[in-house]
């Protein structure tokens, strides 16, 4: 324990990634300077709640699930303006987001690509085409029941949700390099 109480843990990942990753990358992608190596900023999980507005007991629900996953609890999403189609208004809660930084991001990554990521259905590896040209990454999975933590047995209510990887890359090729090093699976370029 350090001064303030708190314990000196690295995770795994993280600490490959400051050890191992960064080096490697230098050379790999060319750069000078260690500090110009991209890294993973924050992971942002989100989900939309609309069928929260028969039933407000779902929105109870979800944010327990996604607690569970991510260890973290959510926030709660405000519609910004009234949308008479969908019958809904200001104010109404429509989504829940949940962002991971520092610690919690890397051990949410490592078990969402070693533990998660395999039990997909009919898994190949991620598309390299979710990539949003400037190093950002963007996923979506269907149901949350992938996830170790959420017992199939109690779950009440299946929902999906959005994933975004955030890193400093500049450019996506750089993004690619270091999610791979980091593990993530993508399928093979055609």
């Amino acid at each position: 324990m350090n001064k303030k109480g708190k314990t000196n843990y690295i995770p795994r990942l993280k600490d490959y990634y400051i050890q191992q990753l960064r080096k490697s990358l230098m050379k790999q992608l060319g750069y000078k300077n260690i500090f110009q190596v991209p890294g993973i900023k924050k992971i942002v999980i989100n989900v939309g709640v609309g069928e929260a507005l028969n039933d407000p007991k779902i929105i109870e629900l979800i944010q327990t699930d996604l607690a569970k996953i991510t260890g973290q609890a959510p926030i709660s999403t405000r519609a910004k303006r009234p949308i008479s189609n969908f019958k809904i208004r200001k104010g109404m809660i429509i989504g829940l987001k949940v962002t991971l930084r520092g610690s919690r991001m890397y051990e949410f990554f490592d078990r969402f690509v070693n533990v998660t990521a395999p039990r997909i259905r009919d898994f190949r590896g991620f598309s390299r085409d979710s990539f949003d040209g400037r190093g950002s990454y963007n996923l979506g999975l269907t149901e949350q029941t992938i996830f170790p933590e959420i017992e199939y047995d109690k779950v009440k209510k299946v929902f999906g949700m959005d994933i975004a990887i955030v890193t400093s890359a500049k450019k996506d090729e750089d993004a690619i390099a270091l999610l791979e090093g980091m593990g993530m699976p993508f399928t093979r370029k055609k």
